[in-house]
Order: C-alpha cells, then structure tokens, then sequence
C-alpha cells in the first residue's frame, strides 16, 4: 500500500461559490473531496500546508489522507485552481478512491547516470520527449516517480517505454506503440567549430589587406635611376 501524506483540513458548513469566497476571506483555501460513491464534502485549507504539497514532486500522484475533525479520507488531488496574479491556490479538489479503484495517473519522468552517458559526455543534449507517463494502475500501488538509465547510450540513441521496469499491475495507459522518452540528441554546433570559422574568417580578412598593402606600395615605388 502507498505511503499516504498526512495533511488536516477544517470542514465547511456549506457548498458553492458564496461559501468558498467566504473561506478565502478567512485566509483559507477552499475545496472538496469527493468519490468514491460517498457524499462530497466541503472543506477548508491552511494555505501553508497545502502549498508546501504543491512545491513538491509529483502532487497529483501522490496519495494523502486527509483528516477533517478525525475523519480520514484516503484521496489524491484532481484539480488546482492557482490565483492568475500571485500564483497562491485559491481552490482544490480531491477525489477519495476506495482499494479497488484503478486510475489513470500522470508520473514524473526522473533521469539518472547522465555522468555515465558517453553521448552527454561527447556534447550531445538529454532530449526530454515526455516529462510524465500516463499509467494505470491501482490508487495503493502508484510509483512516486519512473527512473529512466541513461547509462551507455549514445548520440542518436532513443529511450522508450519499455525500457521502463514498472511495478506489476503497473501499466501505460498508451499500449499500442513503444513510445519515445527521450533521445540523446547531437549538438548543433559546437564553440570549438564557431571559433575556428571566426579565425578563419580574420586570417582571410588579414591576408587580403596584406595584399592589397602591397600592390599600392609597387605602385607608389619611385623608378630607380
């Protein structure tokens, strides 16, 4: 079972717009779990505490329990409304799922062993196709993060899906194709090439005042007698 993040949250007496305007005034956020075939109920959140949740990795696949006045409810967030101006959530839901509740949850895509990369290590650019992966699988059981390897491979090499080692009953939500993660892409242009086209270009530039220098000097020569 997946390790719930444990966060309190006060109740709410009333439903709608007038109610969650009246929380914000208060200094609170305003939201609602809901699901599970159970009466939603309205709550209210410490600022705080819910945008220490947000700054963290993975909000919407993580697992909390959240405690209104003793009771617990066992969620994962669906939906954050965030203030256009100040960026501070104005409004959360959470959807309650009970132990058979299978999902369809977006995942953080994590690389690891970019030192051990020799494609990194010769110029080449981490190619990020997919920041998450949308998996199904069962609410208790969803990966904090996938680990993609990047060990070994080289320019021009591309990771897929399957390189993936996911938990069982773990699965992609895209089952027809292999899909691409990232690919170690080839530098466009190396500094070293654009220094040596510039010198080039000065020696060039050099060579030719030298040559005309000359030719008027021959012209302006005084005949000998």
């Amino acid at each position: 079972m997946a390790q719930a993040t444990v966060i309190s949250a006060a109740r709410r007496e009333h439903l709608g717009k007038g109610a969650s305007r009246a929380a914000r005034r208060d200094g609170q956020v305003p939201g609602i779990i809901y699901g599970d075939n159970k009466d939603p109920v309205p709550i209210a959140m410490d600022p705080t505490v819910l945008s220490k949740q947000i700054r963290q990795t993975g909000f919407f696949s993580r697992v909390f329990e959240v405690d209104v006045g003793g009771e617990k409810h066992r969620v994962l967030a669906r939906d954050l409304q965030l203030d256009p101006l100040t960026d501070r959530p104005i409004h959360v839901d959470f959807m309650r799922f009970g132990a058979d509740t299978r999902l369809n949850v977006e995942v953080e895509v994590v690389f690891e062993n970019e030192h051990e990369c020799p494609g990194i290590r010769r110029g080449g650019v981490l190619n990020v196709v997919r920041h998450t992966v949308e998996l199904s699988c069962l609410a208790d059981n969803i990966p904090e993060f996938i680990s993609m390897d990047l060990t070994g491979l080289e320019i021009g090499d591309s990771v897929h899906i399957s390189a993936v080692a996911l938990p069982q009953g773990v699965s992609p939500t895209v089952t027809d194709r292999d899909f691409t993660i990232a690919t170690i892409a080839a530098p466009t242009l190396l500094p070293v090439e654009e220094e040596e086209v510039e010198e080039g270009a000065e020696d060039a530039l050099e060579e030719g005042a030298e040559d005309e220098a000359a030719a008027a000097g021959e012209e302006e020569k005084p005949d000998e007698e």
